[in-house]
C-alpha cells in the first residue's frame, strides 16, 4: 500500500505535469527546427509569437464570455483559438515580408537573421505588453479537473490522491493530433514534400521547379500555428504573462537541440527530455521518500537539489552538456 501511495505521489507531482509540459515544449521546438531545417536560421522570436498568438486568443475569449459564449466542461479558449491562429499567421506573413524576405533576397548569412529575429522578439513583446499588460491574466474556465484527489482517495481508499487538470489533458491530447497532422503534412501532401526537399538541399529543389516563396509561406503559417498552439496550451494549464514566454524560449531551444535541431522527431523527444529533467530536478522528494523508506531512516529536508525559481537553469545546463559531447542532439540533427 506504502508503495502504491508513492507511485500516486510520484505520477501527481511529477509523472502527469512532466508529461503535460513537455507536450507545451515539444509542440513550441517543432515551430523552432521548422524554421532551422527550411529558413536556415535560429528564430529567436518564437518564445514571443507564441505571447502574441496566447494574447488573441485571451482577446477573443473574453469578448466571447462577455457574451455569455462558452464551451461548456471545457475552456472557452478553445473557441478563441482559431482566431488567435489567423491573426498570428497575418503577422508571420507581413514580418516576412516586411522584415526577413528583403536579408533572404540579399542572401544573407544566418548569423545576420538571427539578429534580425532578435529585433523582432523585442517588437512583439512591446506589442503584446502594451496591449495586454505586463501582469498575470488567468484565462481558463470550464471544468477545472478531469479527476479530482479527494474523489481518487475515495475511489480507490489510499491515502495519496491524484488529479489530472482539464488543462492537461487537453494538453495532451491536443499534441498528439497536431504532432499527427504535421508529420502526415510533411510526409503525404506535396507542399510538405516541396518543403522536405528544399530543406534537405536547396539549390536541387530550385533546379525541379519548387517556388520558395512557396514554401516560405507555408513554413510561417505552419509555425504561427505551432506556437499559437504551445502558447494557449502553456496558459491555460499555468498563466499567461508575456516576460514568461520570452522565458521559455530556453527551455524550447533546449528541446529542440538536445534531441537534435532540424529534426522533428528529435524536437519531440528532447521537450519530453526537458521537461522531465526540470519537474525531476526541482520536486521535493520528501513525501515520495516517506512512503518508501524505513521511518527510521525517513528524511526530514524537502530532499529537492534546486528550487523551482531555478528550473531553467536545468534546461541551460543539459543545453551546454550537449553542445559540448553532441552538438548534433540525440537524433542527429544539425550541427550547432
Amino acid at each position: 500500500m506504502e508503495l502504491l501511495n508513492a507511485l500516486v505521489a510520484f505520477t501527481n507531482f511529477v509523472g502527469v505535469p512532466a508529461i503535460a509540459y513537455g507536450s507545451q515544449l515539444a509542440i513550441g521546438a517543432l515551430g523552432v527546427t521548422l524554421v532551422y531545417s527550411v529558413l536556415r536560421f535560429s528564430n529567436f522570436a518564437h518564445g514571443d509569437t507564441m505571447a502574441f498568438g496566447t494574447m488573441v486568443t485571451i482577446l477573443f475569449t473574453w469578448w466571447f464570455q462577455s457574451m455569455g459564449i462558452s464551451f461548456g466542461p471545457l475552456p472557452t479558449a478553445l473557441l478563441a483559438l482559431p482566431f488567435g491562429i489567423v491573426l498570428t499567421m497575418g503577422l508571420m506573413l507581413v514580418t516576412d515580408r516586411t522584415v526577413y524576405r528583403f536579408y533572404r533576397e540579399q542572401k544573407a548569412k544566418p548569423v545576420v537573421f538571427v539578429m534580425v529575429s532578435l529585433g523582432v522578439m523585442f517588437m512583439m513583446n512591446g506589442i503584446v505588453r502594451f496591449i495586454i499588460g505586463p501582469g498575470d491574466q488567468r484565462f481558463a474556465d470550464g471544468e477545472r479537473f478531469i479527476i479530482k484527489a479527494r474523489a481518487f482517495k475515495k475511489m480507490t481508499g489510499l491515502d495519496e490522491g491524484l488529479a489530472i487538470k482539464t488543462s492537461q489533458g487537453i494538453t495532451v491530447i491536443t499534441a498528439v493530433i497536431v504532432v499527427a497532422l504535421l508529420f502526415w503534412f510533411l510526409n503525404k501532401t506535396r507542399t510538405g514534400k516541396s518543403m522536405r526537399a528544399y530543406s534537405d538541399n536547396e539549390d536541387l529543389a530550385l533546379l525541379s521547379g519548387i517556388n520558395p516563396e512557396r514554401v516560405v509561406m507555408y513554413t510561417w503559417l505552419i509555425v504561427a500555428t505551432l506556437a499559437t498552439i504551445a502558447g494557449v496550451l502553456y496558459g491555460l494549464d499555468k498563466s499567461f504573462k508575456p516576460f514568461t514566454y520570452f522565458q521559455l524560449l530556453l527551455p524550447i531551444f533546449a528541446s529542440a537541440i538536445v534531441g537534435g535541431l532540424g529534426s522533428p522527431i528529435g524536437a519531440i523527444a528532447g521537450g519530453f527530455i526537458i521537461a522531465f529533467s526540470e519537474v525531476t530536478i526541482t520536486y521535493a522528494w520528501k513525501k515520495v521518500a516517506t512512503y518508501v523508506l524505513p521511518e527510521s531512516i525517513a528524511p526530514d529536508g524537502l530532499m529537492q537539489l534546486l528550487s523551482t525559481d531555478y528550473k531553467f537553469a536545468v534546461s541551460f545546463a543539459i543545453l551546454i552538456i550537449v553542445l559540448l559531447f553532441k552538438p548534433t542532439g540525440i537524433f542527429k540533427g544539425k550541427s550547432v
